[in-house]
């Protein structure tokens, strides 16, 4: 059985973009890796160089403002008949280690991505997306 397009988005992607709103209504969008697991995303807040803790980047600042975001994963090809998207909004918390579901998505992310396994992830917090809908697209 072929996987639908939002599974086959989910575990083939390999970056997405997360859009988080803070209490101002201002938008702020990243790139982000993530991994799914039982119908929930996470994105760690990672080593990746950054002038800022983990705690006061935009996002974690965002999230802890107003909890709304959404992740967008997109396929893009020069086939533009292979184009598709599929945008998903939901409620987003920090996870910090020793939180139940942050080993468990840890071990996700390590398992997607081999340059999380040499990072000391289980120390530093995760970002949870708890998603409420689904919205695709696709060109054919």
């Amino acid at each position: 059985m072929e996987k639908s397009l939002v599974e086959g988005l989910i575990s083939e992607a390999r970056v997405a973009r997360l859009a988080t709103v803070d209490a101002r209504g201002s938008p702020h969008v990243v790139p982000v890796c993530f991994a799914s697991v039982g119908g929930r995303l996470y994105t760690p807040l990672d080593e990746k160089p950054k002038r800022t803790p983990p705690e006061r980047l935009q996002r974690a600042r965002n999230i802890a403002a107003n909890p709304n975001v959404q992740l967008l994963i997109d396929r893009y090809e020069e086939d533009w008949s292979r184009l598709a998207f599929v945008q998903l909004p939901g409620k987003a918390a920090l996870l910090h280690p020793g939180a139940a579901e942050h080993g468990s998505a840890v071990a996700a992310l390590r398992e997607k991505y081999r340059q999380y396994q040499t990072m000391a992830l289980e120390t530093l917090p995760v970002i949870k997306i708890e998603v409420e809908r689904v919205l695709t697209w696709q060109a054919s």
